[in-house]
C-alpha cells in the first residue's frame, strides 16, 4: 500500500561548486515500500532538504545556490512563521483551532546537517512557495535546541501542506508534514528528536483520529522518486514508531 510523498527530480541535479555548475549523478537506490528509484541533485537538496512541490506552487528554473548568503547554521533565530514548544512535551501550541480533516502524517528529513524552521521558510520562499511547506520542524541541535518542536504557521492556520506532492495532491491536502533536521541516509536522528517525534505523532493521531497505518515516510507516496526521509528514519517509522503508537492507543482503550 503506497503512501504519501513528493516528487523529486528524475534527472541529475546541479551543484554549485567552486563558482561553477557541475552535474552530479547520484547512484540510484530503492526507498520505501513502493521501491521507487531516484536521482537527486545535491545542490537541489541543499535548498530545502526533500525537494518537490506544494499544492499550486511554481517550480522555478535552477539558480546556483549562493552559500555565502545562507544563514549561519548554528545561529538560531525563531522564525516569524513558526513558534517553538518545550522539547518532547505536548503543548497548547500543538492544538489546532478549527479543523481540517487530516488523514495522514508524512515524515521528512531536511537532508541537511543543520537548519531550523526559519532557514527552511526562507529557502521555500526562494523556490517560489508561499511560506514554510511543513507543519512542524524538529531541530537537532544545529540550528535549534536538540529535540525542540517548531510549530509552523501552516499548522496554526490549519492550511494545506506544501511538502508532499502527488498527482491528486491528497497528501498535501490531508497530510500533516513533519520534518526532522538531518540527513538520515547516513546518520540517525538524535534520541531527543525521536522522543519528540513520538510524542508529537501520538498526540496528532489521537487528536485527529489518524490511523497508525497512515503514519508514513515521504518516499512511500505513489509515483514518488525521492529517498526522503532517509533509510534510517524510514526504518524507525515502521520498526518502532508505528508499533509504539499502536500499542499506546490500544492501552488507552
Amino acid at each position: 500500500m503506497d503512501r504519501g510523498g513528493l516528487s523529486g527530480p528524475r534527472t541529475a541535479g546541479y551543484h554549485a561548486l567552486a563558482g561553477r555548475n557541475e552535474v552530479l549523478e547520484v547512484n540510484t537506490m530503492r526507498c520505501g515500500r513502493n521501491g521507487s528509484r531516484w536521482l537527486a541533485g545535491l545542490g537541489l537538496a541543499a535548498l530545502a532538504g526533500c525537494t518537490g512541490g506544494g499544492q499550486g506552487q511554481v517550480e522555478l528554473p535552477y539558480r546556483p545556490l549562493d552559500l555565502s548568503a545562507q544563514p549561519a547554521p548554528r545561529a538560531f533565530v525563531p522564525s516569524p512563521t513558526a513558534r517553538t514548544s518545550v522539547p518532547g512535551a505536548p503543548t497548547p501550541e500543538w492544538a489546532a483551532k478549527g479543523g481540517r480533516p487530516w488523514k495522514y502524517i508524512v515524515i521528512h528529513h531536511s537532508a541537511t546537517d543543520a537548519g531550523n524552521a526559519a532557514v527552511f521558510d526562507e529557502q521555500h520562499r526562494q523556490r517560489g512557495w508561499d511560506e514554510l511547506g511543513y507543519h512542524f520542524v524538529i531541530d537537532n541541535g544545529s540550528g535549534g535546541p536538540n529535540g525542540r518542536v517548531e510549530v509552523g504557521s501552516r499548522w496554526e492556520s490549519q492550511k494545506w501542506g506544501a511538502h508532499c506532492k502527488t498527482a491528486d495532491n491528497e497528501y498535501n491536502n490531508y497530510g500533516i508534514g513533519i520534518c526532522l533536521v538531518g540527513d538520515f541516509t547516513r546518520a540517525s536522528p538524535t534520541e531527543a528528536q525521536l522522543a519528540s517525534l513520538r510524542k508529537l505523532v501520538e498526540y496528532l493521531v489521537r487528536a485527529h483520529n489518524i490511523s497508525p497505518e497512515d503514519i508514513v515516510g515521504h518516499c512511500d507516496a505513489p509515483g514518488v522518486t525521492t529517498e526522503c526521509p532517509g533509510a534510517r528514519l524510514h526504518s524507525h517509522i515502521y520498526q518502532r514508531l508505528r508499533p509504539e503508537v499502536s500499542r499506546a492507543l490500544a492501552a488507552s482503550r
